[in-house]
């Protein structure tokens, strides 16, 4: 594959805030700066979240008679220079939308024939991310070429204007949806990709997105990830569990976290979901970047696609151990256990500790096996740490039994 100069090994993963979710087209400098402030205050910019992204609906409907895309003077009349000036003296990145088609999904201008001249108006506003849409496509006679296509003309202005300029690229995030298979070629271009349509509100929008992912996953390394969408904490649809489960398979599939919901009023559980410092270090892993993985779907066969019942039992490395994630799909609570190893990356004939990263408790040390309850459309989330060799005399020697074999050949245990 073909590495652009988008292309670098990232040192953290995206987190922060996008407008889109909560304000749609009702933004203007005011809702930014308020968002920034409340990041600040609320603890989000330290536990990492420090991007505050504009979505669409930040311009006028009509370019300019020099071609550049305005901003709307009536939401942001000390201009967007000043607003990422702002945004940058408090401690944060800044992000920006746009679309590879004529315009973007609202209706306003998008960059297709003009990606080198909003590239530079993107860069001369200060803005160091650009989420890139899939609206209102050309005639293929016109383009003569595919998704792919459309948005190397992007990325390619990205590179250009930062050569230029000598500066950082912006980060670029593919949001096309997944239509044309972007996990195989979405690095080539940016950093992220979106995988699925837009995410809802709900349990069954979250279900689907993780089915889906779950075949996907090893996509995702310091090159590029997965975008399973926007976080929907904190919308009023949600349970508890349903939140914390919904932010934890993001996290652990090093998803970009975007938090979409009103800060100003969001509550002290979804700020201690969104802030689990625990997780967030392993989501920003600066050694292991790969996502977690199915190792068992539970419910089903492995392998088995299902919107509603996704995997359920799933393992990463990280460079302090092996996190391990239980996802309950049911209606119900459920007993969930796992022989050890199930998961490739622990070790037969070693016992290891238990590290519980949301009751932020150690649990013992586990040999060869783990139960949990897990609440209805919950989740449980471990670190497991080597501890040494399994206690001697466990009977069967073999964890996996049934092909447990003496040197002589005769099996045992069973």
């Amino acid at each position: 594959m073909r590495y652009n100069t988008l292309s670098y090994k990232t040192e953290l993963w995206d987190m922060g805030y996008n407008t889109w979710n909560f304000y749609q087209c009702n933004i203007n400098e005011k809702v930014l700066t308020t968002t920034a402030n409340l990041m600040k205050s609320l603890g989000l910019l330290d536990a990492g979240y420090n991007y505050v992204n504009i979505d669409d609906c930040y311009a006028l409907k009509k370019r300019n008679a020099a071609g550049l895309i305005v901003e709307d003077p009536a939401k942001f009349p000390s201009g967007m220079a000043n607003l990422t000036s702002y945004l940058h003296s408090h401690g944060f990145k800044a992000g920006i939308y746009s679309d590879s088609g004529w315009m973007t999904c609202g209706g306003y201008p998008g960059s297709y024939d003009n990606e080198l001249l909003d590239a530079q108006t993107f860069h001369k506003w200060g803005f160091d991310y650009l989420k890139y849409d899939n609206c209102a496509i050309p005639y293929d006679s016109i383009t003569r070429e595919n998704t792919p296509g459309r948005y190397r003309r992007m990325s390619d202005a990205i590179a250009s204007v930062a050569k230029s300029t000598k500066s950082t690229p912006m980060v670029f995030s593919l949001c096309e949806w997944g239509w044309q298979q972007v996990w195989l070629w979405g690095k080539e271009f940016g950093q992220s990709w979106r995988t699925t349509g837009d995410i809802g509100p709900y349990w069954e929008s979250l279900t689907n997105i993780i089915n889906f992912n779950s075949f996907i996953a090893s996509s995702t390394d310091y090159y590029g990830r997965n975008d399973l969408d926007m976080l929907q904490i904190g919308n009023g649809n949600l349970t508890y569990h349903e939140a914390r489960s919904h932010w934890t398979v993001w996290a652990l599939m090093k998803s970009p976290l975007f938090i979409g919901t009103n800060l100003s009023a969001i509550t002290k559980e979804t700020l201690e979901i969104l802030t689990n410092r625990e997780i967030i270090a392993i989501n920003q892993d600066p050694v292991i970047a790969d996502s977690i993985t199915p190792f068992r779907w539970g419910l089903n066969p492995d392998w088995t696609s299902n919107s509603t019942h996704p995997a359920q039992y799933w393992s990463g490395r990280t460079q302090n151990g092996t996190v391990v994630m239980m996802l309950n799909t049911l209606n119900k609570q459920a007993t969930m256990s796992f022989n050890l190893t199930e998961t490739p990356w622990l070790r037969s004939g070693r016992q290891y500790s238990v590290r519980d990263l949301w009751a932020h408790t150690n649990n013992g040390t586990a040999v060869r096996k783990i139960s949990a309850q897990v609440p209805p459309h919950g989740v449980v989330a471990l670190l497991l740490k080597d501890a040494g060799d399994e206690p001697a005399g466990l009977n069967p020697p073999c964890a996996v039994w049934w092909q447990c074999t003496d040197k002589n050949g005769t099996h045992v245990g069973g």
